[in-house]
């Protein structure tokens, strides 16, 4: 371990860096659909991981991934999401689908 020592704050559930999850992604199983969104509100790990937890309940998602600092969430999904139940739950979280990044 170096020298410097991250620390987090208490009470808090993001690490230093604001992110909730760790920086790899899965891959995506053979013919996984692929889609990237962009989404207003999202300043933390904590907005990552609220985004990440609605969109994950929906019918055949595979894998989330939100990124605050850019504000794209990057879902797999078995086929092909309908859009309007992607944009209802970010709304769900408490953000906005601003549409397909």
């Amino acid at each position: 371990m170096s020298a410097q020592t991250e620390t987090q704050t208490t009470g808090s559930c993001c690490s230093p860096s604001g992110s909730c999850h760790g920086d790899g992604a899965a891959a995506a199983p053979q013919g996984a659909v692929t889609a990237t969104y962009q989404v207003a509100g999202m300043t933390c790990g904590h907005c990552e991981g609220a985004v990440s937890a609605e969109i994950s309940e929906l019918p055949g998602v595979t894998s989330v991934k939100a990124v605050a600092a850019t504000g794209q969430v990057t879902v797999v999904s078995e086929a092909e999401l309908d859009e309007a139940a992607v944009r209802a739950a970010v709304d769900e979280a408490g953000y906005e689908l601003t549409g397909r990044a």
